[in-house]
């Protein structure tokens, strides 16, 4: 077999070799054995530079109060300024999935094509963000620590899960490319906290508790409209940004509309659950009792519920992770 994976095409009936990917005639065999080994896969020049431009205008719109988006979230760095509304004060857009033109991102014919090799045809998208990683100030805030986006999931299986992070300029080392664990999505979910950096941590960028130090790392440098996809449980990070510059990329985590909810009670995740809980406290205005009554009375748990709230459907058959039924 070992002749085959350079072949040029596509082949069908090799589930039997393949955990990760599934058979749809689209991803070469040398693709499928790629994502298998490593856990990602880099597709260059994907997405159309004025796809980006546009999604970079919305962005710019958002973050001026120009444009009003339910649901979503603005997160700014610790160290930045927060009295203007300006794009060079805002870090992250997460959640735009109520906003057309950047969900659009979402439904592009030539990102979905990739996701259906990992999730099948049916499609939600369940997590949405728009990256906007500014220059450090020298407190290194800027990058975001080693950790497995499933962490952040009340769902699974995690092999029906995906994400396409598509950079939005050329990124590299020095404006903080992402860095992978090549191999690492073959573990298990490992616990996570704040890391303690003396210069802070932004709110929700956990870190892995403890791992292999020695494992390698390769650094993911990409141009313009390359799109990485890879594994929720593959561990990644981005380093700093030493450029005077801001470091864009939007991207989308998928799952199978087959994927059900779990209950994290009792697991690594449960500390997670708890700050969601406050998030959800915090977005709605609802105090604890008033978040209790409504939960137990009329929804599952505030996790599974804020996963409800901001996934939408991109494709083919609704299923389970759109109907809040729990495994």
């Amino acid at each position: 077999w070992t002749s085959l994976y350079n072949f040029p095409f596509p082949l069908k009936g090799l589930s039997v070799m393949f955990h990760y990917t599934l058979d749809n005639d689209f991803l070469t065999l040398e693709q499928r054995q790629f994502y298998e080994d490593n856990g990602y896969l880099l597709i260059k020049n994907l997405v159309a530079d004025e796809d980006i431009e546009r999604f970079r205008e919305e962005f710019v719109k958002i973050c001026r109060n120009e444009v009003k988006v339910p649901a979503i979230t603005i997160m700014k760095d610790i160290t930045i300024a927060k009295s203007t509304a300006d794009e060079n004060t805002v870090t992250k857009l997460q959640d735009f999935m109520f906003s057309e033109e950047l969900f659009r991102y979402c439904t592009l014919p030539q990102i979905v094509k990739y996701v259906e090799c990992f999730t099948g045809p049916d499609i939600m998208a369940m997590h949405t963000m728009l990256i906007n990683k500014p220059p450090d100030t020298g407190k290194k805030t800027s990058r975001h620590p080693l950790h497995q986006d499933l962490h952040y999931f009340p769902f699974r299986p995690a092999d029906r899960i995906v994400c396409a992070w598509t950079a939005m300029q050329n990124v590299d080392r020095t404006n903080g490319c992402l860095v992978v664990l090549p191999g690492s999505h073959k573990g298990y979910l490992k616990e996570h906290k704040y890391p303690e950096w003396e210069g802070g941590v932004n709110k929700m960028y956990h870190g892995i508790y403890d791992f292999d130090k020695s494992l390698p790392r390769v650094h993911v440098p990409m141009e313009k409209g390359d799109t990485l996809f890879f594994h929720p449980l593959i561990i990644h990070g981005s380093g700093r940004n030493r450029t005077e510059g801001f470091r864009k990329a939007i991207s989308c985590h998928y799952a199978s509309s087959d994927c059900q909810y779990i209950d994290v009670k009792g697991s690594t995740q449960e500390y997670l659950e708890k700050e969601v809980e406050e998030i959800v406290r915090e977005r709605y205005n609802m105090s604890v009792s008033a978040l209790d009554f409504k939960v137990s009375m009329l929804f599952p748990p505030p996790f599974f519920f804020f996963f409800f709230l901001k996934s939408r459907h991109v494709q083919k058959r609704w299923g389970p992770v759109a109907s809040l039924i729990r495994h």
